[in-house]
């Protein structure tokens, strides 16, 4: 099985599933395919095919296989239609190819957008990727997103289509270790245009070709998880140990968001917002100065907050981030379940190597903040320095703890109009603002 990603919406993602699919089909030798609709929340294959929205992927749930739900391709009898599960439906894409009768069959998978779970879930299912990037730098960005949290998943990138484009820009070209397989030129109606069928001719014929040294699951260079303030990365020797608990203490002013917006863009992300609404938190990383991705938003509030918290931590999938903003809300229940949720966080994080960060608002004095600091393996204080004036204010972390190394304690001055733009030295806490 093949993943088709890309972190950007609108790239093109679903067009190229399409357009490689009918290509398998009528190539030497012909191979039937069959593209499957990932996107729980967006589902678009049924309707850019004019196929019905039942039966979905959760059907195999019922015994039966692959091939019997696949809806015709109106054009190519050897290509199937497979519609995405709906957000209800309790359908585990890791278990797909115990279902999947797949024998002889070219499989796609048409993956949401964004770098959170919603993606992990389907893109660790696969044997590799595509990776999709469209005409645009943004989109240039969120494909290097999805490079990343494919490696750090350990599936191999297979290479890169540049949709809507007749030229490798030169970005693409830099990419170390992804091939580029092939542009897509932009053209009116392109599942129905000739050039456009030949551009997927030719990828498909580069798929093909490749090795299996080609194919072979990356290998890392360490298990260092970057936190997205590159002076900050560089003062932790490239970032916090897979596994880490961040308790990131701010005052309400200092612009603490940013940091964690910057967060989201590096791995694939669930964001739970305790103050705030889902749609509150997406335009503000959409509009945020910062270099942000996509996250999953989830609200976690009210007498059930703490147990919806602990059930999303408990099916946090690997190599992901979890963000708390704040943590506050959760600090102020009762101890032992707080406590009990802590040390479930902690475990969920060392089997998956993720990263977590809670946000502490330093605005009240929540009855287990303690608990909080204790547990982190890792305290951020963001300050606030420099005069008072809007042009002369300036931020620096001080490092308070860290585990892994004592020597890290210090602060590091970072710079808020570009979060991961290079600082000045680290000064020793005796010397900081």
């Amino acid at each position: 099985m093949i993943a088709i990603a890309g972190s950007k919406g609108g790239c093109g993602k679903s067009t190229v599933t399409l357009g490689l699919s009918t290509a398998f089909a009528r190539g030497e030798p012909l191979t039937p395919a069959i593209a499957i609709d990932a996107d729980r929340q967006l589902p678009n294959l049924h309707v850019m095919t004019d196929r019905d929205r039942e039966p979905t992927l959760a059907a195999l749930e019922r015994g039966v296989t692959l091939k019997e739900i696949a809806q015709e391709h109106p054009c190519e009898s050897t290509v199937g239609i497979v519609s995405a599960p709906k957000p209800s439906d309790a359908f585990e894409f890791d278990s797909l190819a115990d279902h999947a009768d797949l024998e002889g069959t070219q499989v796609l998978l048409d993956c949401p957008a964004g770098a959170g779970p919603d993606l992990v879930e389907p893109l660790r299912s696969a044997d590799g990727v595509i990776v999709v990037a469209g005409d645009s730098e943004r989109s240039l960005e969120a494909a290097e997103t999805t490079i990343d949290v494919a490696r750090r998943l350990g599936v191999p990138v297979y290479g890169a289509v540049l949709n809507r484009r007749s030229a490798v820009p030169d970005r693409a070209a830099e990419w170390r270790g992804v091939p580029i397989l092939g542009c897509v030129p932009d053209r009116p109606s392109p599942l129905a245009n000739d050039e456009v069928a030949a551009a997927f001719d030719d990828i498909v014929e580069r798929l093909r070709a490749q090795s299996p040294r080609e194919r072979a699951p990356p290998t890392t260079g360490g298990d260092r998880i970057p936190v997205g303030a590159d002076a900050l990365d560089r003062h932790l020797e490239g970032g916090l140990p897979a596994g880490s608990v961040v308790a990131l203490v701010a005052d309400p002013a200092s612009q603490a968001e940013r940091l964690l917006y910057r967060a989201t863009e590096l791995r694939g992300t669930l964001y739970l917002s305790t103050a705030q609404s889902r749609e509150t938190v997406r335009r503000a990383i959409e509009t945020t100065a910062a270099d942000a991705g996509e996250p999953t938003i989830r609200r976690v509030a009210g007498d059930d907050a703490l147990e919806e918290a602990t059930a999303l931590v408990e099916n946090l999938p690997d190599a992901a981030t979890l963000i708390v903003d704040p943590v506050n809300e959760l600090e102020r229940r009762e101890r032992s379940a707080y406590v009990s949720f802590l040390d479930t966080l902690s475990e969920r994080l060392a089997e998956t190597g993720g990263l977590a960060i809670l946000h502490c608002l330093d605005l009240d004095d929540p009855a287990n903040r303690a608990a909080t600091l204790r547990a982190a393996d890792a305290v951020f204080e963001l300050e606030t320095v420099g005069s008072g004036l809007e042009s002369d204010v300036g931020h620096a972390v001080s490092v308070t703890k860290y585990r892994p190394d004592a020597d890290a304690i210090g602060t590091v001055p970072i710079d808020f109009g570009a979060v991961n733009a290079g600082a000045g030295p680290i000064e020793s806490p005796s010397n900081a603002d």
